[in-house]
């Protein structure tokens, strides 16, 4: 198995590694940054903001992304020359806006009558986060169950426990992750404000999104374990079932969480809306949960 690893590693050419190490960027920044996107006050901030106050963000949140890459990054090897690791910064500066940017799209903050400098001001500051977690996004990848040397994951010596005991593990670590992302967003306004400004075409696209980034944390990004997790056996192990389970699982915290907060809604429709919403943070989390187990 490590020297098939191996090959399929040196056979992958310079574009699709680039794509991983974006993605995985992504992913990081996702799993860094996400709790800020619910946040109106850095949506005012940023709307209020002026070109030269955007300009001097980006140009602090530069000097750690700078440090960070130079001591871990988004890449699976550790940048050793200053020039390296400033062409790294700026690919991850260009990729946290990228993807701030589209979410707060999807999450309808930015609109066709948002003014152009209210965009920028938003993505600016909502990249902030987003960017650090970029830089630190080789950092995910840590040894978890999938560890061939801690005797876990799909050893498969305890009969039909060797099956059952990664998927409950898998939904027990997406709960878990799901509450802890999404614990201090449930109880704001955020969420019913932008439920209410969402259509059901916006909000199948919300759907579309978590699942994509879920699956991209756990199976694309080259976090540690991602082959093995491609190959695990179980009720929901396979790539595409537990991705939707594990956001299922999401949902269903999201809904509790709502219901513990009393954020009360009239017609069912409504929580429904809420629960997507809310369900995008929390199927990050979930992703994470699984990642650290």
């Amino acid at each position: 198995m490590p020297a098939t690893a191996t090959k399929q590693r040196a056979s992958e050419g310079p574009w699709r590694s680039e794509l991983l190490a974006v993605v995985r960027a992504a992913s990081g920044g996702l799993l860094f940054g996400v709790p800020l996107l619910y946040t109106m006050e850095v949506w005012w901030t940023g709307t209020h903001s002026t070109p030269r106050q955007m300009l001097v963000v980006l140009v602090l949140l530069s000097i750690p992304v700078f440090a960070l890459n130079r001591t871990t990054g988004f890449r699976k090897q550790r940048d050793v020359h200053a020039a390296d690791a400033a062409a790294d910064t700026i690919e991850a500066l260009a990729v946290g806006v990228a993807v701030t940017a589209l979410v707060l799209v999807l999450l309808q903050e930015i609109t066709l009558d948002t003014s152009v400098g209210a965009a920028l001001g938003k993505v600016v500051y909502e990249s902030v986060p987003f960017c650090i977690g970029i830089g630190v996004a080789r950092h995910f990848l840590h040894a978890g169950r999938t560890d061939p040397d801690d005797g876990g994951g799909s050893s498969g010596s305890d009969g039909n426990d060797s099956t059952l005991n990664p998927t409950l593990a898998d939904l027990s670590a997406s709960a878990v992750g799901a509450t802890f992302i999404s614990l201090s967003i449930a109880p704001t306004d955020e969420v019913p404000m932008i439920a209410g400004a969402m259509s059901p075409a916006w909000l199948l696209a919300l759907i579309a999104m978590s699942l994509a980034t879920s699956y991209a944390i756990v199976f694309a990004a080259g976090f540690h374990g991602q082959g093995t997790r491609h190959t695990q056996e179980g009720a929901f192990q396979r790539p595409i079932t537990e991705t939707v389970v594990s956001y299922l699982v999401s949902l269903t915290v999201a809904g509790l969480l709502l219901w513990l907060f009393q954020r009360e809604v009239d017609p069912p429709s409504d929580l429904l809306s809420r629960m997507v919403v809310l369900g995008f943070p929390a199927a990050v989390g979930g992703a994470a949960g699984r990642l650290a187990i």
